[in-house]
């Protein structure tokens, strides 16, 4: 109850001093190429349950039929005011609006898409017992996973072998250890890494 009170506040503190921010991402990416401002996609959240995960629009129209991988800083699909904003992780934020209503938390397991959410093991399954969230530990540690792929022969493959396992036994740790404090930790140490990349 606690933690959810303070995704609430939060969030509605975040989206209202964002709000001038968002106009000129809005504008930025309207004008930069064709296509709407914001791109919803289905990932897998608490329960096993679909919901529509919100972002800025950073790709073209389209890309994801192609891969559901970025890889790489230069993926081609990637937009001019895409590079900026996925740089900056402000691509990310109007999660905010999704943690408000209620289908993510500020911290907690990254939500994956079901393609790969259908190859988890039971163990790993249980990361879908808590409320997905915009950044977690496993967040920290791939802060740059689109660049590690990028040097795989085959990105797909290494996500699905290595990142992703990685990925869901830091998610793991984090249900373990979860409270205020934790999520407190992980906020600050995600703006930090944010603005010192």
């Amino acid at each position: 109850m606690l933690k959810r009170i303070f995704d609430i506040l939060l969030s509605v503190v975040g989206l209202l001093l964002l709000l001038p921010l968002f106009i000129v991402i809005i504008l930025w990416v309207k004008f930069d190429s064709r296509g709407p401002a914001f791109y919803t996609q289905v990932r897998v959240g608490q329960n096993n349950r679909d919901f529509k995960l919100l972002k800025f629009r950073s790709m073209r129209l389209g890309s994801d039929k192609s891969g559901l991988l970025t890889i790489g800083g230069r993926d081609p699909r990637v937009t001019r005011s895409g590079y900026f904003i996925r740089k900056y992780k402000i691509d990310e934020l109007p999660q905010l609006i999704n943690v408000l209503i209620g289908e993510m938390s500020l911290v907690g397991p990254r939500p994956e898409v079901r393609k790969y959410v259908d190859l988890y093991n039971a163990e790993q399954l249980k990361v879908l017992l808590v409320k997905p969230g915009i950044t977690d530990l496993a967040s920290l540690e791939y802060f740059n996973e689109n660049e590690l792929l990028a040097k795989s022969t085959d990105p797909e493959r290494t996500y699905i072998d290595s990142v992703m396992p990685d990925k869901l036994k830091l998610n793991l740790k984090y249900i373990d250890q979860a409270g205020l404090v934790a999520d407190v930790k992980i906020i600050l140490r995600t703006i930090h890494r944010v603005v010192f990349r």
